[in-house]
């Protein structure tokens, strides 16, 4: 690129990232399996809004977190509405709900989606600006059994797809009943530790001291060790809920750590809280995060419906996805002179039809200089089609990888390409 071409290009605006064409097979590849993955398990697609009203995001992800407070890209619209490219996909998803009445039809509540998010934070390896995620939630199943299924169904997904080197990390944060006593006793430490905290985990020992168990500053980890651990201020009714999603664990044979720290970044869960996380990742190391959030619905004026999901981030997880891929067997019609272009656009139609991929590019090239252009572009086949193939209805059919070549009708050429399948 020239001096002159750099100084008019406009770039990509920083923390987004092109997913360019040979890099696409994989994320399809992960999103197929997903999607069949989550299918199995009773779950269906849903699909909201890019954007939603700024109070959505406010009421459901939690005044004090950093998404609401740092992260979230705002804008007043030419109505003078204000309103948010969506940070995170829940309260969407609670609000599609209730919206559409959707808790009143007969089948389950489990829903999943894939598609963008945005949040204004550090661009880094793995995390963007403009990040994509896959979302899984269900409504209406308090039995802490559920809890453990999507553990085993995301645990099921890493298998499909080859994911090793991860470990599963779960956690009890209480409920509205029994997390007022914990953080008194919880602000009390964090006052204590005083300057060992960062300016920003100060500013949380009053609004939401759960945060400061986030927080990557070494000096403000170290500090928290000292700090009580939510399980031991749990009620009868969360213990026992804990302890069950536990049990069901081992049902699966799932191996996990409990991490009394994990709290997760969003101020509504309640009971269940998850991570799995992996060591080919460095310091942020979480693929997948989740929990319960069983006063979501009835906060947003619905039904009092309990919930609990994951969300995990595709850029992360297709990361550390194995892939090799599988060379796609296509067919390069080598056309010569105008007449033979034509046969071969019916005949490329012809194939095609019949699922058979085939490209013709139209510029003029000689028979050497297509032969050397399929064999660029990794074409299985080069078919030549030149005047006398046109009025004989037979073409010479080259198989790239052998050499070898043959006279064929179009019903024999595709008796070719399916015994070689």
């Amino acid at each position: 690129m020239s001096e002159k071409q750099k100084k008019r290009l406009i770039p990509a605006i920083k923390g987004t990232k092109d997913i360019l064409p040979q890099d696409i097979r994989k994320w399809q590849k992960v999103e197929a399996v997903t999607k069949k993955t989550f299918e199995l398990y009773g779950y269906r697609e849903i699909r909201t809004p890019i954007f939603e009203a700024t109070e959505l995001f406010e009421k459901g992800t939690g005044q004090t977190t950093d998404i609401v407070i740092k992260e979230m890209y705002t804008f007043t619209d030419k109505g003078g509405r204000s309103l948010t490219l969506r940070p995170e996909y829940t309260p969407s998803v609670v609000r599609s709900i209730i919206e559409k009445r959707l808790y009143l039809q007969p089948q389950p509540l489990r829903v999943y989606f894939m598609g963008p998010m945005f949040r204004y934070d550090k661009p880094q390896k793995g995390r963007y600006r403009q990040f994509h995620q896959v979302d899984i939630e269900v409504f209406g199943e308090k039995d802490p059994a559920i809890d453990a299924e999507i553990v085993e169904m995301a645990d099921a997904l890493f298998k499909k797809l080859k994911v090793t080197d991860t470990e599963v990390l779960v956690n009890s944060v209480g409920c509205r009943r029994c997390r007022p006593a914990y953080h008194k006793e919880l602000r009390r430490k964090a006052e204590q530790a005083g300057e060992r905290l960062c300016a920003d985990c100060q500013k949380k020992i009053m609004t939401n001291p759960l945060r400061i168990f986030d927080c990557k500053v070494k000096t403000c980890r170290e500090a928290s060790k000292g700090f009580p651990e939510i399980t031991d201020y749990l009620c009868p009714e969360c213990e026992e809920h804990f302890s069950k999603f536990c049990s069901y664990l081992d049902l699966y044979g799932i191996d996990y750590r409990r991490e009394p720290r994990l709290v997760r970044g969003l101020d509504y869960y309640t009971k269940t809280t998850f991570e799995i996380v992996s060591s080919r990742l460095g310091a942020q190391d979480a693929i997948l995060g989740g929990g319960r959030y069983d006063d979501m619905m009835k906060d947003f004026g619905g039904p009092d419906i309990c919930g609990i999901g994951f969300a995990m981030g595709l850029e992360r997880f297709i990361s550390v996805v194995p892939f090799t891929e599988k060379k796609e067997k296509f067919i390069y019609l080598a056309c010569l002179g105008d007449r033979a272009k034509r046969a071969g656009m019916e005949l490329a139609r012809y194939l095609r039809r019949d699922g058979v991929e085939c490209l013709i590019e139209y510029k003029e090239r000689s028979l050497k200089s297509q032969m050397s252009r399929a064999d660029k572009l990794g074409a299985a086949w080069v078919l030549i089609i030149g005047e006398d193939e046109v009025k004989k209805g037979l073409y010479q059919l080259k198989e790239m990888a052998t050499g070898m070549q043959r006279e064929c009708s179009r019903e024999e050429i595709m008796k070719i390409i399916q015994e070689s399948s």
